[in-house]
Protein backbone atom coordinates (compact mmCIF):
# COMPACT_ATOMS: atom_id res chain seq x y z
CA UNK A 1 0.00 0.00 0.00
CA UNK A 2 1.80 3.13 -0.91
CA UNK A 3 2.58 5.95 2.04
CA UNK A 4 2.40 9.53 2.55
CA UNK A 5 5.07 10.89 4.81
CA UNK A 6 4.58 14.80 5.20
CA UNK A 7 8.13 16.48 6.80
CA UNK A 8 7.49 20.37 7.91
CA UNK A 9 11.09 21.84 6.72
CA UNK A 10 13.20 22.34 10.19
CA UNK A 11 13.78 25.67 12.47
CA UNK A 12 14.62 28.43 9.87
CA UNK A 13 16.24 31.78 10.94
CA UNK A 14 13.22 33.87 10.97
CA UNK A 15 11.59 31.17 13.63
CA UNK A 16 14.56 31.19 16.15
CA UNK A 17 14.01 34.98 15.72
CA UNK A 18 10.59 34.73 16.51
CA UNK A 19 9.60 36.34 13.33
CA UNK A 20 6.61 35.97 10.72
CA UNK A 21 8.49 34.13 8.12
CA UNK A 22 5.54 33.46 5.89
CA UNK A 23 7.38 33.51 2.05
CA UNK A 24 9.87 35.22 2.74
CA UNK A 25 12.68 32.94 1.57
CA UNK A 26 15.10 32.50 4.61
CA UNK A 27 17.34 29.79 5.07
CA UNK A 28 17.30 26.96 8.19
CA UNK A 29 19.44 27.51 11.76
CA UNK A 30 21.72 25.05 12.62
CA UNK A 31 19.05 23.85 14.28
CA UNK A 32 16.64 23.37 11.64
CA UNK A 33 19.51 21.58 9.78
CA UNK A 34 19.91 19.00 12.77
CA UNK A 35 16.07 18.43 12.81
CA UNK A 36 16.50 17.88 9.41
CA UNK A 37 18.77 15.25 10.09
CA UNK A 38 16.68 13.92 12.93
CA UNK A 39 13.55 13.70 10.63
CA UNK A 40 16.07 11.29 8.16
CA UNK A 41 16.83 9.39 10.88
CA UNK A 42 13.43 8.74 12.08
CA UNK A 43 12.82 7.34 8.32
CA UNK A 44 15.91 5.16 7.33
CA UNK A 45 15.62 2.21 7.84
CA UNK A 46 12.26 2.23 7.58
CA UNK A 47 10.57 -0.10 4.82
CA UNK A 48 9.49 2.98 2.66
CA UNK A 49 9.95 3.08 -1.20
CA UNK A 50 10.16 6.63 -2.19
CA UNK A 51 9.62 7.68 -5.87
CA UNK A 52 8.64 11.02 -5.57
CA UNK A 53 9.20 14.01 -3.17
CA UNK A 54 7.04 17.45 -3.34
CA UNK A 55 8.49 20.44 -1.99
CA UNK A 56 7.83 24.36 -2.35
CA UNK A 57 10.19 26.40 -3.84
CA UNK A 58 11.72 28.29 -0.60
CA UNK A 59 15.12 27.31 0.24
CA UNK A 60 14.36 25.98 3.65
CA UNK A 61 11.97 22.94 2.55
CA UNK A 62 14.60 22.53 -0.23
CA UNK A 63 17.45 22.03 2.41
CA UNK A 64 15.44 19.80 4.65
CA UNK A 65 14.70 17.85 1.67
CA UNK A 66 18.33 17.44 0.53
CA UNK A 67 19.80 16.72 4.02
CA UNK A 68 17.01 13.58 3.96
CA UNK A 69 17.27 12.57 0.97
CA UNK A 70 21.27 12.33 1.19
CA UNK A 71 20.91 10.52 4.56
CA UNK A 72 17.87 7.82 3.08
CA UNK A 73 20.70 7.52 0.21
CA UNK A 74 17.50 8.68 -2.03
CA UNK A 75 19.41 11.41 -3.92
CA UNK A 76 18.99 11.08 -7.68
CA UNK A 77 16.36 7.96 -7.43
CA UNK A 78 13.74 10.09 -6.41
CA UNK A 79 11.87 12.59 -8.88
CA UNK A 80 11.53 16.00 -6.94
CA UNK A 81 8.54 18.23 -7.71
CA UNK A 82 8.86 22.18 -6.58
CA UNK A 83 5.31 23.85 -6.46
CA UNK A 84 5.00 27.55 -5.28
CA UNK A 85 1.71 26.11 -3.87
CA UNK A 86 3.39 24.49 -1.70
CA UNK A 87 4.75 27.26 -0.38
CA UNK A 88 4.13 28.65 3.47
CA UNK A 89 0.83 30.76 3.92
CA UNK A 90 1.92 34.35 3.15
CA UNK A 91 1.65 36.87 6.02
CA UNK A 92 2.02 39.77 3.78
CA UNK A 93 3.16 42.71 5.68
CA UNK A 94 4.03 40.89 8.94
CA UNK A 95 6.13 38.82 7.31
CA UNK A 96 10.00 39.87 8.85
CA UNK A 97 8.19 41.63 11.95
CA UNK A 98 9.03 40.13 15.19
CA UNK A 99 5.66 38.05 16.54
CA UNK A 100 5.65 39.29 19.99
CA UNK A 101 5.79 42.99 18.96
CA UNK A 102 3.37 42.73 16.51
CA UNK A 103 1.16 41.65 19.36
CA UNK A 104 2.02 44.49 21.43
CA UNK A 105 1.28 47.12 18.01
CA UNK A 106 -2.13 45.41 17.27
CA UNK A 107 -3.12 43.35 20.34
CA UNK A 108 -2.97 39.46 21.61
CA UNK A 109 -6.30 39.14 20.35
CA UNK A 110 -6.06 41.22 16.41
CA UNK A 111 -2.38 38.46 15.57
CA UNK A 112 -4.16 35.63 17.27
CA UNK A 113 -7.23 35.83 14.96
CA UNK A 114 -4.47 36.35 11.99
CA UNK A 115 -2.77 33.52 12.73
CA UNK A 116 -5.73 30.81 13.53
CA UNK A 117 -8.53 32.24 11.90
CA UNK A 118 -9.62 30.05 9.18
CA UNK A 119 -10.78 33.50 6.89
CA UNK A 120 -8.87 36.30 8.75
CA UNK A 121 -6.71 37.71 6.71
CA UNK A 122 -3.44 39.04 7.80
CA UNK A 123 -2.50 42.93 6.16
CA UNK A 124 -1.79 42.17 2.38
CA UNK A 125 -1.22 38.37 3.02
CA UNK A 126 -3.48 34.94 2.85
CA UNK A 127 -5.74 33.50 4.86
CA UNK A 128 -5.94 29.93 5.77
CA UNK A 129 -8.50 29.58 3.73
CA UNK A 130 -6.63 31.25 0.77
CA UNK A 131 -3.87 28.93 1.77
CA UNK A 132 -5.93 25.81 1.91
CA UNK A 133 -7.84 26.80 -1.37
CA UNK A 134 -3.42 27.34 -2.68
CA UNK A 135 -2.48 23.75 -1.40
CA UNK A 136 -5.28 21.18 -1.40
CA UNK A 137 -5.40 21.22 -5.86
CA UNK A 138 -2.00 20.15 -5.55
CA UNK A 139 -2.59 17.21 -3.04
Amino acid sequence: MPSLVIVRHGQSVYNQQNRFTGIVDVELSDLGRSEAFAAAGKLKGKDLNFTDAFVSVLQRAKETLSIILKEIDGSGKIKIHESAALNERHYGDLQGLNKAETAKKYSDEQVHEWRRSFTATPPGGESLLQTYDRVIPLL
